[in-house]
């Protein structure tokens, strides 16, 4: 992403400008601002870069040279977007100056151990309580709209009819029963999917899976028909901008609730969202901001529906965006993230 520019600072600000998870960052990281410092601690190609730039050998474990990074801001809250990338005994290892340790996370969390966190926060009412179960001190805190998106969220010109970016595994029976129904329509609309297989997936459909009892990880052929390469960061901004309809699906250990990344990005390109029914974050509302289906026929009723009323389809996507783009601004997250600091 940064050919161009090998430096820490330079790869870094590649990849922000990139927005891979631009709803995670936040404002003062957005603005670059002096108080905010910002890594991806696995990558170790960047975090290697950073260490030869200050002195540190090329063997230095990539634990040591996050906790350097940490030390050198005199960083006095650690913001932890990868929770199970990182171990209990790293978070009890970092630097004096740490006064405060908060995790995102919105995942099962069999075999994840929050031990030395003050806080663990997602916007997901269920796992909050889960983890409130084990001990864990959590609070409610949401990805934020974009602003980035803006300019694709003004496209006029969309001929995708419905697209579905996302991934494709075992834990998303439920989805995949709805991708199966609705790329079925393939032949009167645009339907056009861009997955991200899993492991077994990619293994199961290979010439060697083909010989192994792996069929019920296999793509339906009405799902591979219209199935292209998975795409991040503003390469996916521009495939939402092309579409009318961005469809959405939980992972089945999701529960009732719902508000994955895909919905505030969605609502933040000006797509109408189509996603299962649930309960939803304040303002995702059916028939005000979003669409909602409860089985796959229903997905395939209301794709059906929607794309015959055009009216009612921009009317919901307007809403929809204007939502988005200011319940919950880069600058609302910065302010409730703030407040979660403070009581601690």
């Amino acid at each position: 992403m940064a050919q161009n520019d090998l430096t820490f600072a330079g790869q870094i600000n590649a990849f922000l400008n990139f927005r891979e998870s631009g709803a995670h960052i936040l404002l003062p990281v957005d603005q670059r601002a002096e108080l905010a410092f910002f890594t991806n601690g696995d990558d170790a190609y960047v975090q290697r870069v950073w260490a030869r730039e200050h002195g540190l050998s090329s063997r230095t474990p990539l634990s040591d040279i996050l906790k350097a990074q940490i030390e050198e801001h005199r960083a006095d809250v650690f913001y932890n977007l990868d929770a199970t990338g990182w171990g209990t005994d790293f978070i009890k290892s970092l630097p004096g100056c740490v006064k405060n340790v908060i995790a995102w996370h919105a995942a099962p969390f069999h075999n994840v151990s929050f031990a030395g966190y003050d806080m663990v926060v997602c916007n997901f009412p269920s796992i909050l309580a889960a983890l409130s179960e084990h001990g864990c001190r959590t609070e409610y805190f949401f990805p934020a709209y974009d602003p980035e998106l803006e300019p694709f969220a003004m496209r006029q010109d969309r001929s995708v009819d419905v697209l579905f970016v996302g991934g494709y595994s075992r834990h998303h029976g439920r989805r995949a029963a709805v991708l199966e129904a609705v790329a079925k329509l393939a032949g009167e609309y645009d339907i056009v999917y861009h997955l991200d297989r899993s492991r077994l997936c990619r293994l199961a459909e290979s010439p060697l899976g083909q010989f192994l009892p792996l069929a019920r990880h296999r793509r339906p052929s009405a799902i591979r028909a219209v199935t292209r390469e998975p795409r991040f960061g503003r390469d996916y901004y521009e495939l939402l901008s092309a579409a009318k309809i961005v469809l959405n699906g939980s992972i089945d250990m999701a529960g009732a609730d719902r508000g994955n990344m895909r919905c505030f990005e969605a609502l933040g390109s000006g797509s109408l969202l189509l996603s299962d029914r649930g309960n939803y974050p304040e303002g995702m509302k059916d028939g005000q901001t979003i669409a909602t289906y409860n089985s796959p026929e229903q997905a395939v009723t209301q794709v059906k529906t929607l794309l015959a009323d055009s009216e009612k389809r921009l009317g919901l996507a307007r809403a929809g965006h204007e939502m988005v783009s200011t319940r919950y601004s880069k600058e609302t997250q910065w302010k409730r993230f703030e407040a979660l600091v403070a009581s601690i």
